[in-house]
């Protein structure tokens, strides 16, 4: 089993129900376990080579635990965003949900079709905040620096703020608020 973190994130319809029911879906992989997800963040849109449009992201990670290849997990990433409605004519656009593989492991993949860790991870905070919420500690394979070294070394744009309040979910794994002093 490897320990493989995918960013999630949506910016057009009910932004929540898309990230809930894709983070769903990973859940019922075989073979697979989701050990973690992220806090949601509202992200404003980043137009670097993509035109995702005007409406801001929610962004999370999901943290999965799974003997799925990292080819196959891609194929099955892709037939999720199908699934809920993602334009594949126009995949830079907006999108109803987006899922990429941040790390498979430690493993560093360079193929035409697959490249992981993701590529520009490290210079986007709408990743690196989710991810060091599950783990700061998570040592970037080719960087050699933590999630958190990296979410101190991005800068401070695009605009990403914590959803408030958190909604709630079908999955139930995202931490929960602690009960009040002496209760």
């Amino acid at each position: 089993m490897e320990t493989v973190f995918i960013g999630f994130g949506s910016n057009v319809g009910d932004r929540v129900d898309f990230c809930d029911r894709a983070v769903t879906l990973l859940s019922l992989l075989p073979h697979s376990q989701v050990v973690g997800v992220s806090l949601l963040y509202e992200t404003e849109p980043v137009n670097d080579h993509a035109q995702p449009g005007d409406g801001w992201f929610l962004n999370g990670v999901v943290q999965l635990e799974t003997d799925v290849t990292p080819k196959s997990l891609l194929a099955i990433l892709r037939e999720i965003e199908r699934s809920l409605g993602r334009n594949e004519e126009n995949r830079s656009g907006p999108r109803t949900i987006d899922l990429d593989i941040l790390f498979y492991g430690q493993r560093i993949i360079n193929e035409p079709d697959l490249v992981v860790p993701h590529p520009r991870m490290h210079q986007r905070r709408f990743v690196l905040m989710p991810l060091s919420d599950l783990d700061p500690l998570f040592l970037h394979p080719s960087l050699r620096r933590t999630c958190s070294q990296l979410l101190a070394e991005v800068g401070m744009q695009p605009e990403v703020r914590l959803l408030f309040p958190q909604p709630s979910t079908r999955y139930g794994s995202r931490p929960a608020c602690s009960p009040p002093p002496g209760l």
